[in-house]
């Protein structure tokens, strides 16, 4: 009989990971203690790998100016997805669509020369869409998008290597989260496209050479860039078959030149750098879900809000259990010491809660400093001391290994 795929929302209840409350609204989903640890550690994640990629961590405002997105061009191309103005005192102020014009701002802060460049600037922020209630759903369709986000900007002969760069920090965070791309899909411009013509088709040309080089599956599709730019996005289907873009990597060549922005060439002259738009998982909120719905809420130890629930077989072992289990968390170790109940029924509790590793404590294990540990997932069990389980336990969430291991 074939195995019933669950939905993410479904996950979300049933293991209190993130909820709704009719006094903050739809779209704005409330993350719950269990629901913030996986989001903290893919965000660890995507901090890691964005600093490992030459990025550097910023931070930026959620408002600014409503000028701020005149000159961007997002005012113009994204107002009906905005939130109402901010009118505060004679000023008019907007919950930010982007991080992009308060990158470019970080930039701008500073002057430049050519040997600062690529500059990278990164930063998981809060962005906001006026999304209508009707098409709001889950995680996969909010208000409030906490995305992972970075900029770079360079000269015109770097940007070759910083699109290796992102597509290469793309696949290893994949790796690390056993996601396959299924094609990348290159956008060419569009009947709204800014900017020059042949910026364009040697930007169009440069994306396209990269995926070639790489040997990798994609797709041109004509007419679907952003007014700013063309881009390459990384495209999945899920298992109702439906088609998500998670990450981007992405031209801009409007806001440079519509910002001023500059930096100093090995000449002397001030030219405007490129800038480039990569995202590593996209937004948290549609990475989850898809992620729940991958592993259908069984996910990676690194992952799993409870990473070992110990379960001591009476009073007598309670000690023993306390132990480990202090022994455990000191190392890291998400744990979990559960009491009430049957032996059966807390083990059936922890199985439904889909923890990784599961180990009972009896009167032998007490005696002998040992576990008998075991890993549903795998359905494997073994006996084995405690201070080998905390080093084998370390490895694997260390290594962020996709199964949970003896």
């Amino acid at each position: 009989m074939e195995q019933q795929h669950l939905d993410h929302r479904e996950f979300g209840s049933e293991l209190d990971l993130f909820a709704s409350h009719p006094l903050v609204g739809p779209g704005l989903p409330l993350w719950l203690p269990a629901g913030a640890v996986i989001r903290s550690e893919l965000e660890k994640l995507a901090a890691e790998e964005a600093l490992r990629s030459g990025a550097q961590r910023v931070y930026s405002p959620v408002l600014a100016k409503r000028e701020l997105y005149e000159l961007s061009g997002h005012w113009q191309k994204f107002s009906e997805d905005m939130f109402p103005v901010l009118k505060v005192g004679q000023q008019e102020l907007v919950l930010r669509p982007a991080n992009c014009p308060h990158h470019a701002m970080i930039y701008a802060s500073r002057p430049h020369s050519w040997r600062d460049l690529p500059v990278r600037y990164a930063e998981l922020g809060a962005m906001f869409r006026s999304e209508l209630s009707g098409v709001l759903s889950g995680l996969s369709r909010v208000r409030q998008i906490n995305l992972d986000d970075c900029h770079v900007f360079c000269t015109p002969n770097q940007a070759r290597q910083e699109v290796v760069r992102a597509i290469q920090a793309i696949q290893r965070g994949y790796q690390i989260l056993d996601l396959q791309v299924d094609y990348y899909r290159l956008s060419a411009r569009g009947p709204e496209s800014l900017g020059e013509s042949e910026q364009w088709d040697q930007a169009e040309a440069l994306l396209e050479s990269v995926l070639q080089e790489l040997a990798l599956p994609y797709r041109r599709v004509e007419g679907e860039a952003a007014f700013y730019g063309p881009k390459i996005d990384a495209q999945f289907i899920d298992a109702a078959g439906k088609e998500e873009t998670i990450s981007t990597v992405q031209f801009d060549f409007v806001q440079p030149e519509r910002f001023g922005l500059k930096y100093i060439a090995e000449d002397g002259a001030a030219r405007q750098p490129l800038m480039i738009h990569r995202g590593l998982f996209g937004s948290m909120e549609r990475m989850i879900s898809l992620l729940l719905e991958k592993y259908q809420a069984q996910l990676p130890p690194w992952l799993a809000p409870i990473q070992l629930v110990l379960l001591p077989i009476g009073e007598a072992q309670l000690a023993a259990a306390e132990s480990a289990a202090e022994s455990l968390a000191g190392q890291g170790v998400r744990v979990d010491l559960e009491l009430e109940g049957s032996l059966g029924s807390r083990i059936r509790k922890a199985r439904n809660n889909r923890v990784p590793w599961i180990a009972v404590i009896g009167a032998r294990e007490a005696e002998s400093g040992t576990v008998n540990l075991s890993l549903p997932k795998l359905g494997v069990d073994r006996e084995l001391a405690v201070d080998e389980l905390i080093l084998s336990l370390s490895k694997n969430l260390a290594e962020r290994s996709s199964s949970p291991s003896l």
